[in-house]
This record gives C-alpha cells, structure tokens and sequence, in this order.
C-alpha cells in the first residue's frame, strides 16, 4: 500500500465582500475601502508564486511513471492528489482497460493497482473498523471492479458468467491472484503468468483443502452434471462431487449420484468424458469413490 498523505496543493481563495465605503490615503486622494485592501493585498502575495499544472502537465508526470514501472495503461484521466512530506507527487489514473492506478514519484517509481488498495483497505477495516488504510482511488471510473474481473476472466479462457471476483493475494513472485464467481457453474481462481493465465477450478482447489468463497456444492455438481452429458453416465443425477486428480490421460472426478450408483469419470483436457468407472469397480482408481458407499464384494462359499 502506498504510504502517502495527498497533501492540496492548490487552495481556491474567495474574497470577502468588501462595503464600498470611501476613505482618504495620505496625499488626499479619495478611494475606496476595497481598493485600499486590495492593494495592501497584493502587496503582501509572493511575485513568483508557481501556477498549478496544466492537465497536459499533469498526465505527462502520470505518464513518466507508467513508463518507469512498466505499467501497462492508456490513459483516459490523470489528476494529481497531492505531495507527500519529501514533495513526492501522488497521481491517479483511470485506464482504458484493466484497474486503474496510483503513482507516486519516489525513488523508485511506484504504480499501485486502485483494486489492490481496495482488497487491502477491506481487509484492513474488517480487523480494525478505525484502521488507518492510506490512500485510496476516487475517480469515479475506477470503481469498475466487476467489469476487470469479467474481463480478466475472459482473458483466461474461464467460460461462465462472472457474477462475483475479489482478490485473494498475492504469489511469491508478486503475480495477483484473482477469485472468480460463475453464475451456476463452479468457478475459478487466475493469475497473470508472462504472456498467459494460469487457472486453477474450485473443485481442484477444495480437494488441496482450499476453499473459494463464490462457488457452492450446487454449483460444482452442475459442473460435472454437464460434463456427463452425452457420455454413458448421462442419467446421473449429481449430487456432490470431488476432484480426485489427473495424469497423462487425463483428469478424473467422482459424482454421487441420486438414488443409483455413483461413478468416476476420466476427462479430456476439453472436459469431455473418455471413460466412465462405477463405484462397484473403481476401486483402484484413485483409491476408489469416496462419496458413494459400495457393499463390499462377494466371497466364495466355503
């Protein structure tokens, strides 16, 4: 988080309303109350005082800094917020795509994602309501939360409706990482990765013990209830699911099923089904099904 207090640089002064009474100066030339302070006034103002950035200015400052960092932003709107107490200058901008930023022209150059501070100021509130959490985005076009993660989403090659999407943290080399809510389907967490995204699906993250916050059991049975369509296990009627883990061929899930045996599936990396297991044989699959109670098999008569 950006550790900075956007200090006005400009203060807009209004004059009083001076009553036009008439006075006499020192050789006895007759003028008015309000001439008289507005000469006193200019008297007393520094000759050289700076003009304010021009908006031309202002953007260029911005636009040093997306350089120096290696930001990735076209510019719709640059204002500067202020200085910090070593007259750093605190920029903020709104991009034509992606979150906005806020610039801070220190040594180094630093560029902070307006969603980044958001995740961090919620974080920081829900510990302490009163928490100090510095400074934050205001331009109106920068609350555009949902419209990045849909785009981010898409960008992915994650296919659903995206209804929901927060920040989860951060990878060790520093990568953001993005939680993703599908509307009905099991959702998804992403990360920028060089040139590409790496996704990792909810159901495979639960069977690590990890949990997603905007993807329900429903949902992920509807998942796979959909991978099963047109394969031999069709007519199951999901009810829970678990990822079990891939390998060359494949990735595998188990699905209970409503009143009949559950099964294993083996999918492609397109998530179409190649092989269906029931429970009854599946049991040196991935140490067999976990959801589905099997009898145990028949012994011979002695």
């Amino acid at each position: 988080m950006i550790a900075v207090t956007a200090a006005v640089l400009i203060s807009g002064l209004t004059s009083p309303a001076f009553a036009q009474r008439s006075t006499q100066d020192q050789d006895g030339v007759r003028v008015t109350e309000a001439q008289s302070r507005t000469s006193r006034n200019r008297e007393r103002q520094p000759r050289n005082q700076p003009k304010p950035p021009s908006a031309e200015e202002i953007q260029a400052g911005a636009q040093a800094v997306l350089t120096a960092t290696n930001t990735d932003c076209q510019i719709t709107e640059a204002t500067l917020r202020g200085q910090s107490a070593a007259k750093e200058s605190l920029y903020e901008v709104s991009c034509a795509s992606g979150p906005g930023y806020l610039l801070l022209t220190s040594t180094p150059p630093q560029a902070t994602d307006c969603m980044v501070l958001a995740s961090s100021a919620e974080q920081a509130r829900a510990r302490d309501p009163n928490a100090d959490v510095g400074s934050q985005c205001t331009l109106p076009a920068n609350d555009n939360a949902m419209a990045v993660f849909t785009a981010y989403a898409k960008e992915a090659g994650v296919a659903c409706t995206v209804d929901q999407g927060r920040i989860v943290g951060a990878k060790s080399g520093g990568a953001v990482v993005y939680e993703i809510g599908c509307a009905g389907v099991d959702g998804a967490q992403i990360n920028k990765a060089g040139a590409g995204w790496e996704v990792v699906d909810c159901l495979e993250l639960a069977s690590a013990g990890s949990t997603c916050r905007f993807t329900t059991p429903q949902e992920q049975a509807a998942t796979v209830k959909a991978m099963l369509a047109g394969s031999d296990a069709a007519s199951c009627d999901v009810t829970q699911v678990r990822y079990m883990g891939k390998n060359a061929n494949g990735a595998f899930y188990e699905a209970a099923c409503n009143g009949a045996d559950g099964l294993i599936a083996r999918v492609n990396t397109e998530n179409a089904v190649q092989q269906v297991y029931p429970c009854a044989t599946a049991s040196q699959i991935g140490g067999g099904c976990k959801l589905t109670t099997t009898p145990p098999a028949a012994t011979p008569n002695s």
